[in-house]
């Protein structure tokens, strides 16, 4: 009997990875395969998330190893494998040993497996995800960076906690490069289909707005060691579920533009649909001209950081 469960590979058994690993099984969205460099590691927390199976009732198959073979025709691959970010540092510094990590992690992959999906959650996202892309020689469409979703759940918490509402009744949306430049939108953030513009005054809105981009600073500096890993975890399953039962999700991740929203040739976060074959269309939202300027501003910082890292492939 052929097994039609899809197969999830997740590079990198940290924090992230095994985040991503126990909540796609919990889901039994498809078999699981945890790679990591480090003997024993895999093997230990696969062997200890499928001992949950008979509790959380999970029918994955989820397996650890050191070797790429293992991973041969994987449908999704997840790439975490990199060094996290350290108290003061800026993402850029991570810029050349991670795209290092992330071009040989692609090499790897593409060498068992003919057409995955690859998600990219490694920093800094925005060069990495190009970087992927670059090594895999896959088309735009199977090539995706996971931050807008992270950063929307970020601002989407921000806001219900301001407003002392529910956050099923949040939508948000942020736009741009995954860093200091990211561009939260708060005229596209909802509470039950009305704009947080008619809820909050100004200087809310501002200061949501700040903590959202510093969403993830924030969390490292009060962890002092490591950064966060549940709410990137849950963001990189909700991508796999939309893909996997392609349910045409409309989310915020990074895609390679090809002249949308005035940019060519990099990644950057946008509003895309989400099926069963990856980004299946690039959604162009009508922006003012405060909005067009500080997408601009952020998409040259992407630009910079990934002129940089063309340098080391």
């Amino acid at each position: 009997m052929v097994n039609a469960r899809k197969k999830i590979t997740v590079v990198g058994a940290g924090q992230v990875g095994t985040t991503v690993a126990q909540l796609a099984a919990y889901k039994n969205l498809g078999n699981v395969v945890i790679a990591d460099i480090v003997e024993g590691l895999p093997q230990g927390k696969a062997l200890d998330l499928q001992q949950s199976g008979c509790l959380q009732v999970f029918d994955s198959i989820v397996t650890g190893t050191n070797d790429y073979q293992d991973t041969a025709g994987s449908d999704i691959v997840v790439i975490t494998a990199g060094l996290p970010r350290k108290p003061g540092q800026d993402r850029s510094d991570l810029l050349k040993i991670n795209a290092k990590i992330v071009k040989e992690v692609t090499e790897q992959i593409m060498k068992y497996s003919s057409d995955p999906l690859i998600i990219v959650v490694s920093n800094p996202l925005d060069a990495m995800v190009y970087v992927a892309k670059q090594v895999s020689g896959l088309p735009k469409s199977r090539i995706i960076g996971m931050a807008g979703v992270l950063d929307s759940a970020r601002f989407r918490t921000f806001v219900s906690l301001e407003l002392n509402c529910s956050l099923v009744d949040v939508d948000a949306m942020v736009l741009g490069g995954h860093g200091d430049s990211m561009v939260p939108m708060p005229r596209y953030t909802t509470v039950s289909g009305i704009s947080i513009t008619d809820l909050m005054n100004t200087e809310q809105i501002d200061r949501l707005v700040n903590r959202t981009r510093s969403g993830g600073a924030e969390i490292v500096g009060l962890l002092k060691k490591g950064s966060a890993f549940l709410s990137p975890g849950a963001s990189v399953v909700k991508m796999i579920e939309a893909v996997l039962l392609d349910k045409k999700r409309m989310l915020p991740c990074t895609a390679f533009l090809e002249g949308e929203y005035g940019w060519d040739g990099i990644f950057f976060g946008v509003p895309v649909t989400l099926g069963i074959s990856g980004i299946e269309n690039i959604i162009e939202l009508k922006l003012t001209e405060e909005e067009k300027k500080a997408i601009n501003t952020s998409a040259q910082d992407v630009k910079k950081m990934i002129d940089e890292v063309d340098l080391f492939l």
